[in-house]
């Protein structure tokens, strides 16, 4: 999410209690993402209480303390502890605290995936999902039909994604498209993936090539870029014999075209010496 002012404050304090919880062998970060995730739907739904929530003008030990009677009980302590702390602090705007709390129950769930070694798995699933849905405007249609239960929905995206991607993946999509929230299915997975790329602390490059890669050229493009912008990199593979130059290769709003290779070793050549 983009948040401002307080509420980029109240997320990044957030993000860091969730950070420590899950870091524990104790917390089971997928089932803190379920309780979060629930949260989210409660708080999306009940206008009026996001905003009692959010006021600046009420204290914000009674708005945790309002927070506790509401979950406590229902949801595990570790959650209820995060929403605790979330609603203590000041927000910009009150949308913006379902937001964080949206954010950090889909965080959960891909720490749970780079816990168990699935998290480059589900950043895969993730973008081919999202390549499918682009070129598949009946399937679109389907996911995102404003008239269609949350329950059909969530059954479409299982029998698509059921016993052929992770878990974690299916969860995300599931949520993400039986509760939109007034984002785009585009939209909304992107901001998957860009969480996901967080966790590892890597950039994401979507490299677009007219012939498949092979395992030892993906290696080398990967250690180029990182080479080149500092940081580990996450390859999207994508193939499309029409591709300019043979391949190309985004890096946030960054593209370059062509011979991506001489380019790339000239600037690692450069940046050496």
């Amino acid at each position: 999410m983009t948040a401002h002012g307080a509420s980029r404050e109240a997320l990044a304090a957030a993000r860091e209690r969730l950070d420590a919880l899950t870091d524990s062998t104790s917390v089971d970060a997928r089932t803190l993402a379920g309780d979060l995730a629930a949260v989210t739907a409660l708080f999306d739904r009940e206008v009026s209480l996001r905003r009692v929530l959010t006021d600046p003008a009420q204290a914000g030990d009674a708005k945790a303390e309002l927070a506790n009677r509401l979950l406590g009980g229902l949801l595990g302590g570790e959650a209820v502890d995060l929403v605790s702390g979330l609603v203590r602090s000041r927000w910009s705007a009150s949308r913006d605290l379902v937001d964080s709390i949206e954010e950090l129950a889909n965080t959960a769930d891909l720490t749970a995936a780079q816990k168990s070694g699935e998290l480059d798995d589900v950043e895969d699933e993730l973008f081919r999902f999202d390549r499918i849905v682009s070129s598949n405007a009946a399937l679109r249609a389907a996911l995102t039909d404003k008239g269609a239960s949350a329950s059909a929905k969530a059954s479409l995206v299982k029998e698509l994604l059921g016993g052929r991607a992770k878990p974690t993946t299916e969860r995300l999509v599931e949520r993400l498209v039986t509760a939109p929230r007034g984002r785009s299915l585009e939209a909304g997975l992107e901001s998957l993936s860009k969480l996901a790329a967080e966790r590892r602390e890597r950039m994401v490059a979507t490299v677009t090539t007219a012939v498949p890669l092979t395992d030892s050229q993906k290696q080398r493009l990967g250690a180029s870029l990182a080479k080149l912008y500092g940081r580990q990199m996450h390859l999207n593979l994508d193939v499309d014999p029409e591709v300019l130059g043979g391949i190309k290769v985004q890096v946030g709003d960054e593209v370059i075209n062509g011979s991506i290779a001489d380019r790339i070793e000239d600037a690692s050549r450069r940046m050496a010496g």
